[in-house]
């Protein structure tokens, strides 16, 4: 009897479009390479410099799988980097060694630990069942008219938005229960209504994830970057986030109940029998379950002490979600096992995350963000700027730059270090406070849906085309923009931020 073997998976080949990005990446990293040495620059930051050419190209033209490249560039701190001269004795090259010990920073970093950690709690939602509890119960509350179904969207994602650390969980629990209220209530799926709940809930969740320190891995990864350059003690704690991030979050989820309202005014107000319809689902789920109860239970605990840390106790936010994510494992009183999140948990996530970290530590070890940063200052004059005008620049590049990449993530690994050295380097201003608020800036994903994972994930639902999203998203994008410059006159300069 013959042994039954396996067919072979074919490697799949790149499109036309992701062959010319992949060559004008190994272009861009080639040309720096061949390039003198700039003056301070040294060689392990001009490797580095290469390096993040290769990777911002890289992650533009999405010319490979985002944790295929970042596992790439790894290789390539370990190798370029490992065959310079050590930036702190230039007699003794980094070597291997010293390469790879820059490519696994990240994985070291307490930021890598509380996405890990949030990735498991939002496991641990979709086990449970609890988050679907949350937003039916919402839903089932507010009713179902033309103006309560958006109204209640917002709320939703808000809600998750605390206890679910990952966007694109929070946006694949709603999404599923949405489409069933569109179904129940005989809504035209192509309709507008059902066009402006989608769009509502991707836009809302890139709002909160700017109002929440922990509801989006790009803010964990920003904050990490600052308490390297700066210090732990200078990088914001979960409740001073909140309180500079959630009235700016409040006042957008306004400002995007009435903008879709106007782009996509609804086919009807009044749904009969839409408050009843929701209420019905969320009977059918039963009674709260043993497991629903105790996860409830773990992440009212973690808000709170979220919410107290440097207030009440010296714990800090990744040691107390790490805690908590040992108590959802635990034989007996946990609500998940192993095999549960091991299928659950997206480990391509976790990848990139670490390496975005240790991107952007490499380039700050090697002084390559150094050198680049003061280029920009002496290129910009911005030692001459205020500190308004500096964060006005500054996050107006962000917000354009944000258009060319698909993940936050990559923007943030690419990016924050050098704007935080950039920051740095102007004398006089409150370097620390601008970087964390530029990091807001990061999820603006607004405009095209291929800016965020959320905004595929409910274009995948067909209920909205791209141009709906954009006539939403341009108005969104002009008047956050704008409430970003009011608060950076107001709000943030009495939180000693500006």
């Amino acid at each position: 009897m013959s042994a039954v073997t396996a067919a072979p998976v074919a490697n799949p080949r790149f499109t036309r479009g992701q062959a010319i990005g992949a060559i004008l990446a190994v272009a861009a990293a080639v040309g720096i390479e061949l390039l003198p040495l700039q003056g301070s620059l040294p060689a392990a930051g001009q490797h580095m410099l290469a390096i993040l050419a290769f990777a911002v190209i890289i992650w533009i033209s999405e010319a490979m799988d985002y944790t295929v490249s970042s596992i790439l560039i790894a290789a390539l701190i370990i190798f370029l980097v490992g065959s310079a001269p050590s930036v702190a004795n230039p007699d003794v090259p980094y070597g291997t060694q010293g390469g790879l010990k820059l490519a696994l920073a990240g994985f070291s970093n307490s930021g890598l630990a509380l996405v890990a950690a949030a990735l498991f709690i939002a496991a641990a939602m979709t086990v449970t069942g609890l988050d679907q509890r949350i937003a039916l119960f919402t839903m089932s509350h507010i009713g179902a008219g033309g103006r309560r179904v958006l109204i209640g969207s917002i709320i939703v994602t808000i809600l998750l938005s605390f206890v679910v650390p990952s966007a694109t969980a929070r946006t694949a629990c709603v999404v599923p229960i949405m489409l069933g209220g569109i179904a129940s209530l005989k809504l035209d799926r192509k309709g507008p209504l059902a066009a402006s709940i989608m769009i509502t809930i991707a836009q809302a969740t890139s709002i909160w994830n700017i109002g929440i320190m922990t509801s989006a891995a790009q803010n964990l990864l920003s904050r990490g970057f600052v308490e390297k350059q700066f210090g732990a003690d200078q990088a914001l704690a979960w409740v001073d986030w909140l309180i500079a991030g959630a009235p700016w979050a409040v006042i957008m989820s306004v400002i995007l109940y009435f903008v879709v309202r106007k782009v996509l005014p609804p086919e009807i107000e009044e749904i009969p029998g839409g408050k009843q319809a929701m209420a019905e689902s969320y009977r059918a789920l039963g009674s709260m379950t043993a497991p629903e109860k105790r996860l409830l239970a773990i992440s009212l605990v973690l808000l709170g002490l979220w919410a107290t840390e440097n207030k009440l106790h010296s714990l800090d936010t990744a040691s107390t979600t790490i805690a908590g994510v040992a108590l959802m494992l635990l034989p007996g009183i946990g609500v998940m096992t192993w095999k549960q999140a091991q299928k659950l948990i997206p480990w391509g996530t976790v990848i990139v995350f670490a390496v975005g970290i240790s991107l952007g530590t490499a380039l700050l070890d090697t002084k390559a963000a150094q050198w680049l940063s003061s280029s920009v200052v002496q290129a910009f004059q911005l030692d001459t700027l205020s500190p308004f005008a500096i964060f006005a620049l500054l996050s107006a590049f962000l917000i354009l730059i944000h258009l060319g990449f698909a993940s936050a993530t990559a923007l943030t690994a690419a990016l924050m270090p050098i704007l935080i050295n950039v920051l740095a380097s102007v004398p006089d201003l409150n370097a620390p406070g601008i970087a964390m608020l530029l990091a807001f800036t990061v999820s603006f994903g607004f405009i095209l849906p291929v800016n965020a994972p959320q905004n595929m994930v409910c274009l995948g639902t067909e209920t909205f085309t791209t141009r709906q999203f954009t006539m939403v998203g341009l108005w969104l994008t002009v008047a956050g923009y704008a409430l970003l410059l009011l608060f950076a006159l107001t709000w943030w300069p009495l939180l000693g931020l500006i």
